[in-house]
């Protein structure tokens, strides 16, 4: 109030929050234990909290992050599928315009002649000549050539190792057209045709057709016309004898689909063996030693379709061999006329396995084809697997004539049908495989058969199946094909068979390897017609020899 002094003031009295804070034994140890005990909970309790708020930051940019890179990989799936969505369609429309270019439409026929109005009797020359001198003077029409009848064909000379195969005008090689319209009086000897010695620009050297005692001459022509047969008889389908093999291996399957109905133990175990084949083929891997359990397994199943435990009819192998075994041979595992069919089923699902591996694998990656390769040389070279002494490796080289022709000798255009049907190129349906998919075919196939070819027996006790001759052979056919008739598929295929054998060849055959190389790699492709992407592959391949293993062939 007014006029109170200020000792008589009344003042605010300020407490201590601890009640204790000014407590007589606030400075003793006791207390001051008691106090640090409570700092250190509060830092940790404050410590945690921190902890926790940065685990809890942690935790949210991580998803944050995640939720990004989902969001960029969705993204860069959307993109890709894009991509090929838009490959695809460009994909698809040029196997359209290759189908289209590919095809080809037959002009139409000549409109008939309107028949000549018949003239009056009474206006009729009478003939000064007998009817035979109006006949030499007209010379006599070939048929099969001007009349469009056909003939047949004359015997081949064997000039070419394509069998069935037709020169300039659809005649044979090295026959001479002149010989065939070259007209003939009426009143001089008829006599047959002579060979022309001559040979066609699209002959080859002349080789000796291993398959000419198993092919019956047609009847020599006369004058440019075939005589009557006096008999009709029939004739084979083809000079092939690995055709032949393989009808009769599509034969054998039938008839062992025909045993398994009637033997229930025959029909149990056929499947298990089959299966039992491809599976083991299908795991063979790269490395020295890791296939001893697959090729022992393969082989159990070969001994047992021979021993008898699964029963199944006995068959002449005479049918799906190329040569005649007629004499038994001393010291030979299998000397009896006739073996299980089943063994030969089975040896021919093991060349189908063999074929699909070279196909499915071998075309993306080459060096892949040496396991199978291996397996191969190793089950067909087996003492046991063997007739009269000698290899079934038949049935396997049937499958491969079958699938890549150009192995063999043969070769045709890719712009026509039948060309295609002779250069293997497979069919999907109505129509034929894309071109790539053919490309990747030819080139497993190529790589897969010089990986049968090239194997070194050397300092192995059995025989080789298919030495490096038959390689040399199969190049050589290759090689000889005329400029403009050479293929893109050829180009392919010899590229497989020389890119990852390169070594192994001129291991075989050393300068001569280098020879063949030059013509193969330089020469060959300088004579293609066309500049196909299997020629300019061949083109490089000489560079890339030379940089990677110093192999100069220019």
């Amino acid at each position: 109030m007014a006029g109170t002094p200020p000792s008589q003031r009344t003042r605010a009295q300020w407490t201590s929050p601890v009640p204790s804070f000014l407590n007589d034994n606030r400075n003793t140890e006791l207390s001051h234990k008691d106090a640090l005990t409570a700092a250190q909970a509060e830092h940790d309790r404050v410590r945690e909290a921190a902890i926790r708020v940065y685990h809890s930051y942690e935790l949210q940019e991580e998803t944050k992050r995640i939720e990004e890179q989902q969001r960029t990989l969705r993204e860069q799936q959307r993109l890709e599928e894009q991509r090929i969505r838009q490959e695809e369609q460009l994909r698809a429309e040029q196997e359209r315009l290759r189908a289209l270019k590919a095809k080809t439409v037959p002009p139409l026929p000549p409109q008939p002649d309107p028949p000549a109005p018949t003239p009056a009797p009474a206006a009729q020359p009478k003939p000064t000549a007998p009817a035979a001198t109006t006949t030499q003077a007209e010379p006599p029409k070939p048929a099969g050539i001007l009349s469009g009848t056909s003939t047949s064909q004359p015997p081949s000379t064997g000039n070419t190792p394509v069998p069935g195969s037709s020169g300039l005008f659809g005649l044979p090689n090295g026959t001479s057209l002149k010989a065939v319209v070259q007209p003939t009086a009426a009143a001089a000897p008829v006599k047959e045709l002579q060979p022309i010695t001559t040979p066609s620009p699209f002959s080859q050297p002349q080789k000796p057709n291993p398959f000419a005692s198993a092919i019956k001459p047609a009847t020599p022509q006369t004058n440019g016309v075939a005589p009557k047969p006096a008999a009709a008889q029939p004739v084979p389908p083809t000079n092939d004898r690995y055709v032949i093999i393989h009808q009769n291996l599509k034969r054998l399957r039938a008839s062992i689909v025909q045993q398994a109905k009637a033997s229930p133990a025959l029909k149990t175990r056929l499947g298990d063996m089959r299966r039992e084949l491809r599976k083991n083929m299908g795991q063979l891997v790269s490395e020295k030693g890791g296939n001893k359990k697959q090729v022992a397994s393969i082989q159990n199943i070969l001994k047992e379709s021979l021993s008898g435990a699964v029963p199944s009819e006995l068959v002449d192998p005479h049918e799906y061999i190329t040569d005649r075994r007629d004499q038994p041979v001393e010291g030979a595992q299998w000397n009896e006329p006739q073996i299980p069919s089943l063994f030969l089923y089975l040896l021919n699902q093991f060349s189908k396995a063999i074929i699909n591996q070279f196909v499915n694998e071998c075309g993306a990656q080459p060096k892949s084809a040496d396991p199978v390769g291996v397996v191969a040389a190793m089950i067909f070279s087996n003492p046991l697997y063997l007739w009269r002494g000698k290899s079934l490796i038949d049935i396997l080289m049937a499958k491969l004539r079958i699938c890549c022709p150009v192995l063999f000798g043969y070769r045709g255009s890719e712009k026509t049908e039948q060309g295609r049907q002779r250069l293997g190129w497979r069919k999907d349906g109505p129509g034929w495989i894309p071109e790539q998919a053919h490309i990747d075919r030819m080139k497993g196939l190529g790589v897969g058969y010089a990986a049968v070819s090239m194997r070194d027996f050397s300092r192995s006790a059995n025989t080789n199946p298919w030495p490096p001759r038959n390689y040399w052979a199969s190049l050589a056919r290759i090689l000889n094909t005329p400029g403009d008739e050479i293929s893109n598929t050829q180009c392919v295929v010899v590229r497989a068979m020389l890119e990852t054998y390169e070594e192994r060849f001129i291991g075989f055959y050393g300068s001569q390897a280098i020879a063949a190389m030059r013509k193969a790699l330089i020469e060959f492709p300088a004579r293609s017609a066309q500049n196909t992407p299997g020629v300019l592959a061949l083109q490089v391949l000489p560079d890339i020899l030379k940089r990677d293993l110093g192999i100069d062939i220019s």
